[in-house]
């Protein structure tokens, strides 16, 4: 009992910040985006899901719900892609390894808002190192606008996102990989497995775990980032590189459409739930198995 006594007495407080911060604000957005208010003066009058059905008649919404499902279908699998790559490499035990390590890990350790600056100035039209590259090579017919261009500034922004992100993957696949019992590896060689077919048939098999995490952040991450695309592109030119949270930050503090913004956030932690909880789910099956 007394065990117990002080055990709950440690949980307690953490318990209670999480209870309000987290889960009672969470109830709070959806009371609000239930509600009317407009404008700086609070309003609680209840109007049902009046602002939910106004999302169907938005096109800057759908515009950033495709531009989330874009993130989705290029961005987490070719940051899962190239760090599974860049894991292998380092996994053959080349030479300084600590060093290619660093520099490949260097970008997700630097700040989101440090990487948009820097990509920012490498897209630069006039300014930007990519076009004068480009022109220094002899390849100036490919300069482009970049984020400035509407038809290829999401692909711009994925691209600046792989690079950051393709760090943090090959560190967790890296650390899968160097898991896997050395006595597996031996008997695979010993079979005549040996370089892209050991891989491919004894060791990646096994990283099913990794996998999982990493697309489920990576997942994450495509639903409600904010900050790199803000820093980066503003969500322009237009609402071409807009996304649900960009969405949500305008409606809610730059026009002080509350219930509405509130309306796009809850549509928002719907939709990583439905990602979420089934993967704590699994988790939890496969620890109890």
């Amino acid at each position: 009992m007394k065990e117990s006594v002080i055990a709950i007495l440690v949980l307690l407080p953490s318990v209670l910040l999480v209870g309000y911060f987290v889960y009672a604000s969470i109830g709070w957005n959806v009371v609000v985006s239930l509600s009317n208010w407009e404008g700086l003066q609070p309003s609680y009058s209840i109007v049902g899901f009046r602002r939910y059905a106004d999302l169907l008649y938005d096109s800057v919404f759908w515009i950033s719900l495709k531009n989330n499902l874009l993130l989705i279908l290029l961005f987490v699998p070719s940051s899962i892609l190239l760090g599974l790559f860049l894991a292998i490499l380092l996994d053959v035990k080349v030479r300084a390894e600590g060093v290619f390590r660093t520099v490949y890990l260097l970008p997700f350790a630097l700040s989101f808002v440090i990487i948009a600056s820097l990509w920012a100035w490498m897209y630069d039209p006039e300014v930007g190192v990519l076009n004068i590259l480009l022109e220094n090579v002899g390849l100036g017919f490919l300069k482009s606008g970049w984020v400035t261009d509407s038809s290829i500034a999401m692909y711009c922004v994925i691209l600046a996102l792989t690079w950051q992100f393709s760090g943090y993957t090959m560190l967790v696949f890296l650390a899968g990989l160097r898991s896997i019992p050395e006595s597996q590896v031996m008997a695979a060689e010993v079979d005549g497995a040996y370089g892209f077919s050991l891989y491919r048939r004894i060791m990646i098999p096994q990283l099913k775990s990794s996998v999982l995490a990493v697309f489920v952040i990576l997942m994450v991450f495509a639903l409600k980032g904010f900050d790199f695309i803000y820093i980066l592109t503003g969500g322009g030119p237009g609402y071409s590189t807009f996304v649900l949270p960009l969405e949500m930050f305008r409606e809610t503090f730059s026009m002080t459409h509350f219930a509405y913004g509130a309306a796009i956030a809850t549509v928002l932690f719907v939709i990583v739930m439905l990602i979420v909880v089934p993967y704590l789910y699994m988790s939890s099956r496969r620890r109890e198995e």
